[in-house]
């Protein structure tokens, strides 16, 4: 514990994923003093691979991240397993404290801590979540194009997510549950050739790891091969509510706000990834914490330089300076 309290950091970034590893990359290569701290649970753990991203697409995540510590390492950062229970502000900046007891003090901070989805209480989705259970044509779509998708409406915003599934096969299937569909959305699906089953959707059907159909409270079954769900995606952020971070409310989460480079509204703060942009694939994450690196950078370098300007101008007068 000792040699995580020695000296004051000048960033703890606390998330180890795409955009907290991108961000501690950029620091590293700026010579800057960067720990990040990772409690090991990414969000895309399910899933077989990461799709979408430039020169890397279909990689699993575990070697993407795996990678990217490498790099950071590399560059003499600083990983810590651990898990970020408060902070806390200090003359200097921040206080971070783990569960372990651990206190990291650093100059600034950076949220890349992510979201946790939150699932529909239906049986089956949890089990096969990243794999047969998706909510992101984007990542998952062309795995799954030519099969039949069935699209569970468990938020009124599922309904849109069967616009954009159509892209990728010509059998999308609506169940519907609870909700009563508006007329415009009616005359959308029926333009799209997409089925709408009435009635509440009681589980999946699973055989041998794989979804083979949807249950009904009525005891029909609906054969398809993949189900979309619209999840909530909240931003982690209770470690933080002590230094004034809290999260904004969305219809579909909530995450936490700041401007177009990743600051917050509380000075010497900053956030990244799907903490900030809820929608972000892996790409788009690791190049908004590469942003809010660079942006730290610039403020570090400002205020390093008016520190060394205010101790040139307190410093005796050396002989001959005046004359």
């Amino acid at each position: 514990m000792a040699e995580h309290t020695s000296t004051i950091r000048d960033v703890v970034v606390v998330g180890g994923g795409a955009a907290g590893l991108s961000a501690a990359l950029t620091l590293a290569r700026a010579r800057r003093a960067v720990t990040v701290v990772d409690a090991g649970k990414p969000r895309n753990a399910p899933a077989g691979g990461v799709h979408g991203l430039l020169a890397l697409d279909g990689v699993p995540p575990a070697e993407l991240l795996a990678r990217g510590r490498d790099e950071v390492l590399g560059y003499g950062g600083e990983i810590v397993t651990g898990e970020v229970v408060d902070v806390s502000c200090a003359s200097y900046g921040f206080m971070v404290v783990l569960r372990d007891g651990a206190v990291l003090p650093t100059r600034r901070l950076l949220i890349a801590t992510g979201l946790v989805d939150e699932l529909p209480d239906i049986p089956g989705v949890r089990e096969q979540w990243g794999h047969d259970v998706l909510h992101c044509p984007f990542c998952h779509g062309w795995e799954v194009r030519d099969r039949r998708i069935g699209v569970l409406v468990t938020d009124p915003m599922a309904v849109h997510k069967a616009f954009l599934f159509r892209q990728w096969s010509s059998e999308v299937v609506l169940f519907a549950g609870d909700h009563t569909l508006e007329p415009e959305e009616s005359v959308k699906l029926d333009a799209l050739d997409v089925p709408v089953i009435a009635g509440r959707v009681a589980r999946l059907e699973i055989d041998d790891g794989r979804v083979r159909g949807v249950r009904l409270d009525d005891g029909r079954i609906v054969a398809v091969d993949a189900v979309v769900v619209a999840t909530r995606m909240v931003a982690r952020t209770g470690p933080f509510a002590g230094i004034g971070i809290e999260p904004t409310r969305h219809p579909a989460g909530a995450f936490v706000e700041s401007d177009a480079f990743g600051k917050t509204a509380v000075p010497g703060v900053w956030v990244a990834g799907n903490a900030s942009d809820i929608s972000a694939q892996v790409s788009g994450a690791a190049a908004e914490g590469a942003r809010a690196a660079q942006q730290i950078i610039a403020d570090l370098v400002m205020d390093d330089l008016d520190r060394a300007v205010a101790a040139r101008a307190d410093a005796p007068a050396t002989e001959g300076e005046g004359r």
